[in-house]
């Protein structure tokens, strides 16, 4: 969960330095593992812009932190009703206004992506996701967006995997790889990639495929048990029950330290656990 600081900047009429530091300090929380802390952050900043002492200028603050704590609520995994509203509320004030760069309606576009992706809505997530594409692949300046298209592919990629359609999510991963210069994007396209892989039924692959993350940095909170997931699926595929079963718990392990029950990598990694027979 990259920290988009430059979208800060873009904010029409720029965060003062307080509403700056409460921003930044949610970000940080989240990078911790303090998901629930991170969003009370943001949303403590949301109530503060909105009250009569807080209104004025730099209308862009109330919206990136109502951004923000949807973030972090859907990192956490919390399943809260009012998301998908709450984003397409954003997308919506974003289309009326010329207060925000163009870049934050693409991003918000995404996480209503990801947001459809939870609420068991593929169909529409890969609706949405292939329209912001098709917007970016119009702009003049598409070195400017590509942290948002890579973050639109693998959500992409994802939709369609949920769908049982793994051959397009395996092409995504394999072409955005040399281009993900950040940690964390290309450690989701590897997941990306194993998941498709795995889901082909194409196991040694993904295996080995999973292998490649030795050695580098620990995934953040967020993220943890994301790959591990389908190495155990990948493992499990192969018969090879033990280590798929160990691999799955130390998964869960990790998921119940930073992920609350309710989030979907729980959900799947039990669900796996209750497939793969006691040795």
């Amino acid at each position: 969960m990259s920290r988009p600081t430059s979208w800060l900047a873009w904010m029409g009429g720029a965060p003062a330095p307080w509403h700056f530091a409460a921003l930044e300090e949610a970000y940080a929380l989240m990078e911790e593992g303090r998901f629930e802390e991170a969003e009370a952050r943001a949303r403590a900043l949301v109530t503060a812009r909105r009250s009569r002492q807080g209104r004025g200028r730099r209308p862009g603050t109330a919206w990136y932190a109502t951004h923000v704590a949807v973030v972090a609520a859907r990192a956490h995994g919390r399943r809260v009703p009012s998301s998908l509203g709450e984003v397409e509320e954003l997308i919506a004030e974003a289309e009326r206004t010329n207060d925000l760069p163009h870049g934050l309606l693409l991003a918000a576009r995404v996480n209503r992506g990801l947001v459809l992706i939870d609420d068991e809505r593929p169909v529409d997530a890969e609706s949405e996701t292939r329209d912001v594409l098709r917007v970016l692949a119009r702009r003049a300046h598409p070195a400017k967006y590509r942290q948002i298209e890579l973050a639109a592919l693998i959500c992409l990629g994802h939709a369609l995997c949920t769908q049982d359609l793994y051959e397009e999510p395996e092409t995504i991963a394999r072409a955005n790889l040399p281009r993900a210069d950040d940690g964390e994007v290309a450690h989701s396209l590897r997941v990306l990639l194993v998941r498709s892989l795995a889901g082909l039924g194409r196991h040694e692959e993904a295996l080995a495929e999973s292998l490649e993350v030795r050695g580098r940095p620990e995934p953040p909170p967020h993220a943890v048990g994301h790959l591990e997931l389908y190495r155990a699926t990948a493992l499990h595929g192969l018969g090879r029950g033990e280590e798929a079963r160990a691999e799955a718990a130390r998964a869960l392990a990790a998921c119940e330290r930073y992920l609350h029950p309710t989030h979907s990598r729980t959900a799947a990694l039990h669900t796996l656990l209750s497939r793969i027979p006691p040795s």
